[in-house]
């Protein structure tokens, strides 16, 4: 993301963190909206971790029943900012945390190298359990769409 005014404010006390993004597909009741760049992540210093200033081409999937929406249409994508916390846990914290843990017992029963494999491959099965439970994830992370003046 480069170009994206991502801002932070206190609502209900509960702090939303909106992304800029034009619509660009719309099925049924889902809504792809494809995220605009952002600038914050040129001054972040955990950009390299997160993973978000890696791409420009950032689509998501919102479900919206009660909006009409048209194609090109720009709109703001609200996040809980504790929803995405979540997300940083479930993608990237966790499964640092089986991998290492793998790797410390795998090291003390086998050699280094079939240590490091193990703590490698253990990610295949994580991750791919991440992808069958992906519906329900979808329900859990709640996405608000806000059309803009």
């Amino acid at each position: 993301m480069e170009r994206s005014n991502i801002d932070s404010t206190n609502t209900a006390d509960e702090t939303i963190v909106k992304h800029e993004g034009v619509v660009s597909k719309i099925s049924n009741d889902v809504v792809t909206i494809a995220l605009k760049g952002n600038v914050n992540c040129e001054g972040c210093k955990a950009k390299a971790a997160c993973g978000v200033s890696e791409s420009n081409d950032k689509e998501i999937e919102v479900f919206n029943s009660t909006q009409s929406l048209k194609l090109n249409e720009n709109v703001e994508v609200l996040l809980k900012r504790n929803l995405g916390l979540k997300a940083v846990f479930w993608a990237y914290v966790f499964p640092f945390i089986i991998m290492l843990t793998v790797l410390l017992i795998a090291s003390t029963l086998f050699a280094e190298w079939i240590a490091g494999l193990l703590a490698i491959a253990v990610l295949a099965p994580y991750y791919f359990t991440l992808y069958l439970l992906k519906n329900s994830f979808k329900k859990s992370f709640k996405l608000s769409i806000l059309k803009m003046a």
